[in-house]
């Protein structure tokens, strides 16, 4: 889930819980509107911990980077051109 899905379902459940008055037989909409909430808190709690787990910096590395010169210019090939010559002395059909 992401951050704005959490934020999405926390404003649904407080929409539900305080704005809405409407009575179904066997559901409450208030403690619906609480559960979207807390699984909204939920949701966005565990969305910025992820983020925080991948935004973390990597520590430097103390050993120098040795590059060596391991790629070498290839030989020259051999390539065959080929020229294809036209004569424009005649007149087209």
């Amino acid at each position: 889930m992401t951050i704005a899905g959490s934020i999405i379902l926390i404003m649904l459940g407080a929409i539900l819980t305080w704005a809405v008055e409407f009575d179904l037989a066997g559901l409450d909409i208030n403690v619906v509107g609480v559960i979207l909430m807390l699984g909204g808190v939920a949701g966005l709690l565990f969305g910025i911990y992820r983020i925080s787990v991948t935004r973390r910096a990597v520590a430097p590395i103390d050993e120098p980077v040795v590059r060596h010169d391991v790629y070498e210019q290839p030989e020259a090939r051999r390539t065959t051109v080929y020229e294809e010559r036209r004569r424009y002395d005649e007149p087209p059909l």
